[in-house]
């Protein structure tokens, strides 16, 4: 069960780190100014808003490190077969025939009219 919330708060981290990288604006290209990032009167200032988003894509790539090593830990402590042939697989359950005995398939056809049919 926590194997399952640590995956899905990877991912959620993971689009988290995307999302923050794609928002930054790198040197010399003004494409972050479109979401108000190079504007001084921004919610977080005139630099505020670079150091903030820094810092938060820092933050969440902690977190997504720290999950990776979670769900590697978690996968090197399940058991593990030391190879394809040891794997133990499932068998599917019988289909449920409620008390009705499965019909068995019809004999053979008789032969005598297969001989007619030329090869």
């Amino acid at each position: 069960m926590i194997q399952v919330v640590v995956l899905l708060l990877h991912v959620l981290v993971a689009a988290g780190v995307c999302l923050l990288v794609l928002l930054q604006h790198g040197k010399g290209a003004d494409v972050g100014a479109a979401f108000g990032s190079g504007a001084s009167g921004s919610l977080f200032g005139a630099s505020g808003s670079a150091n903030f988003l820094s810092r938060s894509t820092a933050v969440l790539a902690a977190l997504f490190f720290l999950t990776s090593l979670g769900l590697t830990w978690f996968h090197a402590k399940a058991p593990q077969a030391s190879s394809v042939m040891d794997m133990k697989v499932e068998q599917p359950a019988a289909p449920a025939t409620g008390g009705a005995t499965v019909p068995q398939p019809a004999a053979p056809a008789d032969d005598s009219k297969a001989k007619d049919i030329p090869k």
